[in-house]
């Protein structure tokens, strides 16, 4: 083999080694840029996943805000309409006990002229109190207490009051001591914070351990409390807890 067949074959090895490492070189720069690419991609995703969750976490803190407020203002709602309702039970409860004023008001000599049934039906509920208080107590000896202003009528009644009593229990007439202290006076404007009676008495046992309170503002109030529902739901249309 000669210079020239020599050189020749190292030639050809030349451009066989060099293509070799153009299509290794070619390969290895396809590879990178595949991987490239695909790190690229999971980069994007992941990215696009942690803005997603961001999206999402903040969506649901703006829903859970939203629905907190609502709930605010659906409650604050509910209140004033309760206190509306509130307010106008306690007017209806207001003006009964005005009405009351007007079954034990006799103060007025006039009006006892003019209107003496005022008077006669106010003696008939205070002898008709007397009985009942008489019947829950079922004591030989009772105290009475009354307002100053009542005395004279409740002393007019008694008699008759032990009497029925004393017929209905089948046992003798009782004694019944009415009391020096009275029961507060009627309200008026002179008096509008300080404590009150609407008119009835209270009876107790002489040691005080039972006591019977018969006034129309305790009636009032036991009458109110056991028909409230019965109120709520005439004036609102459905019984409110």
């Amino acid at each position: 083999m000669n210079d020239a067949d020599v050189s020749k074959q190292i030639q050809q090895m030349v451009r066989f080694i060099r293509q070799e490492a153009e299509e290794k070189a070619n390969e290895i720069s396809v590879s990178a840029e595949e991987e490239f690419n695909i790190e690229k991609l999971q980069l994007v995703e992941a990215e696009k996943k942690k803005i997603r969750q961001e999206f999402e976490r903040k969506e649901k803190q703006v829903d859970v805000r939203k629905k907190i407020e609502y709930s605010m203002q659906l409650n604050a709602s509910r209140i004033k309409v309760l206190q509306a309702q509130d307010d106008l039970v306690n007017t209806m409860k207001e003006a009964a006990a005005k009405e009351l004023l007007q079954v034990s008001h006799h103060h007025n000599e006039l009006v006892e002229v003019i209107l003496p049934h005022h008077q006669d039906s106010y003696k008939k509920l205070l002898h008709n109190l007397i009985v009942q208080s008489l019947l829950r107590l079922k004591e030989p000896s009772v105290l009475l207490r009354c307002r100053k202003h009542d005395v004279h009528l409740v002393e007019h009644v008694l008699d008759a009051a032990k009497e029925e009593y004393a017929e209905k229990a089948n046992v003798h007439a009782p004694e019944i001591i009415v009391d020096d202290i009275h029961l507060p006076p009627a309200p008026s404007h002179h008096n509008m914070h300080g404590p009150s009676c609407s008119g009835g008495v209270v009876l107790a046992s002489r040691d005080g351990k039972i006591v019977c309170e018969n006034t129309l503002d305790a009636r009032l109030e036991v009458v109110f409390r056991k028909k409230l529902p019965e109120i709520r739901k005439c004036l609102f249309g459905q019984v409110t807890a």
